[in-house]
């Protein structure tokens, strides 16, 4: 559907890599292949090509299912390509339930790169579209098989679909992109060009959900079901859009120690599962104790560790037993930069809440929570429509 920021995680399958990049599928995307497989093999090819057989329409509705997999794969592709040709880092493409993302890692660094990383997308739809619908044309010239003609006419169909939606100049679509590269250039101001992109997204987003709403009146029940959810995912991403810019640029060139809490409530090592659980777990609400013995870092007791535990042995075994030893996964240098933790926590599920460690000496302890308090409040104040 668009470029932009995608997240990991346990319900992303990796399928394959290709020129560097990662090709996953989430899980949810399974629900979309499967319904439009259903949509063409119950619905368009037996309406649109009467008297074959239900196994054949089958075969031809997986076919299609298939074919729009390779659309999407394609058209991310396209973002990515252009995106690493302007030395934007890509970390891979994701198939979802809503079309595909190219995980960028960072904001495009000009308006050009931009609006062609954006406009790379519906290009790439619209040559699948001739393309099928050439091979279509070649398939009727030839006298292939019906069912052949059948799914080239959908793909392409479908691939048109596809790049004139994706030009709406609403954001997160590669039109809305085109407009926001758009209005960066002429205004020379990013933060108004996201906004007023964001904005359109917005509205686009609620336009779907109440063309949905008078779908569904009219008993079309699944498609405006469907309108509302895609109406209701591109307003949030929309909104969601232009926080992201703020609060990457209010971490920009900020340091762990500038968000970090100095008071930091420790467990010895010594005390049994059961205390440490009662007096600090259950006391101080945190998932996750540094554990300090004679003022030395020893390591950290989280509640993931005490979960593998029956709960009958809670008294028998002590911290020092279940604790895990400080490093990398659970440490952190408060020299660290902001923007780079917090894309690490949101992006591969890393720990909420981290040791701060300079020189082997604990100095504080940063969580996700921590950040995002501090950075709303700085938006709230700081935001550049304030200002």
């Amino acid at each position: 559907m668009s470029n932009g920021k995608g997240t990991t995680g346990l319900r992303q399958i990796r399928l394959f890599s290709l020129f560097g990049f990662e090709v996953k599928l989430d899980i949810s995307w399974l629900l979309l292949g499967m319904l439009i497989g259903w949509s063409l093999g119950a619905g368009m090819f037996p309406q649109d090509y009467p008297g074959l057989s239900t196994r054949a329409y089958a075969w031809m509705g997986v076919a299609g299912a298939v074919g729009v997999f390779f659309s999407i794969v394609f058209h991310e592709f396209s973002h990515s390509i252009v995106a690493r040709h302007y030395g934007l880092p890509i970390r891979g493409i994701t198939l979802f339930i809503f079309g595909g993302v190219a995980e960028m890692e960072d904001e495009p660094p000009s308006a050009k790169s931009e609006f062609l990383m954006a406009i790379a997308g519906p290009i790439a739809s619209l040559v699948l579209a001739f393309v099928f619908y050439r091979i279509e044309a070649i398939a009727l010239a030839a006298s292939w098989p019906v069912t052949i003609v059948g799914v080239c006419d959908a793909l392409g169909y479908i691939n048109a679909v596809v790049a004139i939606f994706n030009l709406a100049p609403a954001f997160p679509l590669d039109g809305g992109r085109m407009l926001r590269a758009a209005l960066w250039h002429f205004k020379k101001d990013m933060h108004y060009a996201t906004r007023i992109a964001s904005q359109m997204g917005s509205g686009f987003g609620i336009m779907l959900m109440i063309l949905g709403g008078f779908a569904f009146l009219q008993g079309n029940i699944i498609g405006g079901m469907w309108w509302v959810v895609i109406g209701l995912f591109l307003r949030n991403v929309a909104q969601a859009s232009y926080q992201q810019l703020l609060f990457r640029d209010l971490l920009k060139e900020k340091q762990v120690s500038e968000f970090m809490r100095e008071e930091v409530i420790t467990v010895p090592p010594d005390i049994n599962i059961e205390e440490c659980v009662e007096d600090y777990v259950y006391r101080h609400h945190f998932k996750m104790f540094p554990v300090m013995e004679a003022g030395a870092l020893l390591g950290a007791i989280s509640v993931d560790n005490i979960k593998e535990l029956a709960r009958i042995q809670w008294r028998d075994r002590t911290v020092r037993e279940l604790m895990k030893p400080s490093d990398e996964s659970n440490t952190i240098a408060s020299s660290m930069p902001a923007d780079k933790l917090l894309a690490s926590m949101l992006q591969h599920g890393r720990p909420r809440r981290y040791m701060v460690v300079d020189g082997g000496r604990l100095v504080g302890i940063i969580s996700l929570k921590d950040v995002l308090e501090l950075v709303a409040l700085k938006i709230e104040i700081e935001s550049p429509d304030r200002r």
